[in-house]
């Protein structure tokens, strides 16, 4: 990500943050949730891989390309998924705005994590799409009544809610980069 370090260090620390948590509904008792949670790892892990300062790092033209590669495997099963639940068809917006960063990213060497390289068509598209989502998540970030039964804390619906929109706003910050 090109820009103050700090902002990115912080940028980094909330999205692996966010995976982690993620990775740990991966144990709930919930079916959703797990199969949620898995693409919700992986997308704030490389989030986080992604968002490192350029000062601090800059990827070599390979691991952009595998990060290409790994979102575009990821945008293939949100794809699949997306037949049956229409939440997939954001993970799969998520997976298609990972890959053209990645590509964005190595098409602008020595500029820094692609500052200036991105279209701006694209750019613009997918900035309009996760500001919506970031706001219509804000608006829905109420907690839920657990109608009185014990939740397990891995199981907490606003927790999760949480979680998604730290990823919105942190992919319209990297979109913002480009």
């Amino acid at each position: 990500m090109h820009g103050p370090a700090s902002p990115g260090w912080l940028l980094v620390a909330l999205c692996a943050a966010t995976g982690a948590y993620c990775l740990l509904r991966m144990r709930s008792s919930v079916e959703e949730q797990r199969r949620a949670a898995g693409g919700e790892a992986l997308m704030g892990f490389g989030m986080a891989a992604m968002a490192v300062p350029a000062v601090v790092f800059t990827p070599p033209s390979w691991a952009l390309s595998g990060y290409a590669v790994v979102f575009g495997a990821a945008a293939l099963r949100a794809l699949w998924a997306a037949r049956s639940s229409a939440h997939h068809l954001h993970h799969l917006v998520g997976a298609v705005a990972m890959v053209y960063m990645a590509v964005a990213m190595a098409a602008a060497p020595g500029q820094g994590h692609g500052h200036g390289s991105g279209t701006p068509l694209m750019t613009g598209a997918l900035l309009l799409y996760f500001m919506g989502y970031v706001l219509l998540s804000g608006a829905r970030l109420v907690p839920v009544a657990d109608g009185g039964g014990s939740v397990g804390w891995g199981d907490r619906p606003e927790v999760a809610r949480a979680c998604r929109l730290t990823m919105g706003i942190a992919m319209v910050a990297m979109l913002l980069t480009l």
